[in-house]
């Protein structure tokens, strides 16, 4: 789930999803925000998104334990190398 394999494609990998949402992380955000944004992005006209809740949530704490992302006074926000 984490990387891309013969059954998950590589859209659907937590790493990919990730690298897509630190792309919508230039400032702080709350979580819903992001989400909003995410589901706007991937198909404008659709009502449907290709992402479903639990993967976006299974990637934001994928990214809290690699140290990417930290959450401060209930936004998130990139760290800095």
């Amino acid at each position: 789930m984490i990387l891309p394999t013969k059954h998950l494609s590589q859209e659907r990998a937590l790493l990919t999803v990730g690298a897509r949402l630190l792309t919508h992380l230039a400032q702080p955000r709350t979580v819903s925000s992001l989400w909003e944004e995410i589901t706007r992005s991937v198909n404008p006209t659709s009502k449907k998104t290709s992402m479903r809740y639990d993967a976006y949530i299974l990637t934001l704490d994928l990214l809290f334990l690699m140290g990417a992302i930290e959450l401060q006074d209930g936004l998130i926000s990139r760290n800095q190398p």
